[in-house]
């Protein structure tokens, strides 16, 4: 049964996430998204100097001084009758995973490229991800104010190398120091660049205007004529059915420092991004206007506050009326979880959340009850799908400066390990941690925080190990069996799982040629 108010509600929520490799500007253009849609009243530059170097959506030490994201932050903010649920997510490559997560919980993405450079490596993995999630992706080609590739060439690439029909809604004047704005497609408008104007330096002017040749050299006018009677005759025009159903990304030419196209993104998200999807589930598909709440668990983060050791769990909620106070279950255990000061988030700030629907993200402190990839319910128990974990790529022995403070190091690396940061793993002989990293960054942050949060110095030494799987098997004594012959080979990660360590890739092929009725995956459904 559909509530149609809650369906009403549902349907004013844009839930989308920023992808891009790093230093395309996806963390400048998370703060001009918030800049224009009221959240904040001063963008906090990336490469700005001091205070100003703070980006509202980078809250970590870490972050804050490499300039880099490391962990998903979430925003909330209204704009254009909509309530729009950004989260921007880590660039790096070595923390392709909390993005993976993210991709899970929204419902259309923008694609961030850097417009000197085009689809770079990991634009092509987190691209990937959003089609295997049938992720709806609109493109912001940024950086026009630099020199630049031919937009045609960028388009063309979008088109072969994504195998997405492109349609530009913005085409540009220019780039680098000749840039002088875009054409709006399908109008006979121009969008001038005009840096004087503040907050937005953009002025929107008729092609015939007498005023523009005063703005616009006569060659690059000649040439815009010509460039968009080709764009014309040779792209699809915008199409909103194909855009969502992913075969179509529509394109906006601009760029993020100079807030210079941002507005035009900002307005297309209110008009055409996806609202709420139903959500898959393992017994059904559960739909955003049903009247009682359901949501997921995509992230948990420790310490956002670390005067406080506090830990959030934010919340995909995909269905209901979420009300502060409510009554609502962990699908994997059915006990009660607290929704007494739930919250909504500004990157590192929060405000109480009294209400949510479906498509928001709330944050729900807790103290280690829930997990990444828990369903909460108010009723039925319900568990969603398609939040996995990741076999690590590095595997590293963890030595304690102080070997007194060996439980809180436990107690810090399984917060560490409830975040998804790394991998945890506790060998079956012995009494050192080992922890498994998608990439070397995930170690330089994890040492930095053991240090920043919990007060711990550590080292990392070298394991005799390349890889991790984790081992299942329909007859038990199939595991006993396993355990009896390679127990140094053995450990058991955050849940208690036997995970089996290969040595090297000959190593892991002859375990799985002994043990054929074991099965050693490389990926886990978070429950």
């Amino acid at each position: 049964m559909i509530d149609p108010v809650i369906a009403a509600e549902a349907a004013r929520r844009r839930t989308f996430a920023i992808i891009s490799h790093p230093d395309a500007g996806k963390t400048t253009l998370t703060e001009k998204l918030l800049l224009l849609g009221g959240a904040i009243h001063l963008a906090g530059e990336v490469k700005a100097k001091g205070e100003r170097r703070r980006a509202r959506s980078d809250w970590m030490a870490i972050e804050q001084q490499r300039g880099i994201s490391v962990t998903t932050s979430a925003m909330t903010f209204e704009y254009g009758g909509c309530v729009m649920n950004l989260l921007d997510t880590p660039g790096h490559e070595d923390f392709s995973e909390d993005t993976y997560r993210t991709l899970t919980a929204v419902d259309s993405a923008i694609m961030v490229l850097d417009a000197a450079k085009g689809i770079e490596a990991q634009t092509l993995k987190l691209f990937e991800v959003c089609r295997l999630r049938d992720v709806p992706i609109v493109t912001f080609i940024n950086k026009l104010d630099r020199e630049s590739l031919d937009p045609f060439a960028l388009v063309d690439e979008i088109h072969d190398r994504l195998a997405l029909d492109v349609a530009p809604m913005l085409w540009p004047i220019g780039m680098g120091q000749n840039f002088r704005g875009c054409a709006i497609r399908g109008t006979r408008e121009l969008l001038l660049f005009e840096p004087e104007r503040e907050p937005v330096p953009e002025r929107r002017i008729a092609r015939d205007a007498g005023a523009l040749r005063e703005r616009v050299p006569n060659d690059q006018l000649a040439a815009l004529d010509e460039q968009m009677a080709l764009v014309e005759e040779v792209l699809p025009p915008f199409e909103e059915r194909a855009y969502r159903e992913g075969h179509l990304t529509p394109v906006f030419f601009g760029s993020a420092l100079k807030t210079f196209g941002v507005q035009s993104l900002l307005e297309f998200l209110a008009r055409h991004a996806p609202p709420p999807r139903p959500q898959p589930a393992a017994d059904r598909v559960v739909d955003p206007g049903e009247p009682r709440v359901t949501g997921f668990v995509f992230k948990v983060q420790a310490n956002m506050d670390p005067k406080h050791r506090d830990r959030i769990a934010f919340v995909r909620l995909c269905s209901g009326r979420f009300a502060r106070g409510m009554k609502l279950f962990v699908s994997r255990d059915r006990k009660p979880v607290s929704t007494a000061a739930p919250i909504f988030f500004l990157a590192r700030e929060r405000s109480l959340a009294e209400e949510a629907y479906a498509g928001d993200i709330v944050g729900l402190p807790n103290h280690g009850q829930l997990r990444v990839g828990d369903s909460l319910s108010e009723g039925e128990p319900i568990r969603f799908t398609g939040l996995p974990d990741f076999a690590p790529e590095i595997l590293k022995r963890i030595r304690l400066g102080d070997p007194m403070r060996a439980k809180h190091l436990k107690k810090a690396l399984e917060d560490m390990a409830e975040e998804g940061v790394v991998r945890v793993f506790r060998p079956e002989i012995g009494a050192d941690w080992i922890v498994g990293v998608v990439g070397p960054l995930q170690l330089d942050v994890l040492k930095t925080r053991l240090a920043f949060e919990y007060d711990l110095r550590v080292d990392f030494e070298e394991a005799p190990f390349v890889t991790a799987r984790w081992c299942s098997a329909d007859d038990r004594k199939e595991l006993e069996r396993l355990l009896a012959v390679k127990k140094s080979s053995l450990a058991r990660d955050r849940d208690g799982e036997l995970v089996y360590l290969a040595r090297n890739a000959w190593d892991l092929n002859r375990i799985q040629e002994d043990f054929p009725a074991i099965r050693f995956a490389a990926t886990r459904e978070r429950h």
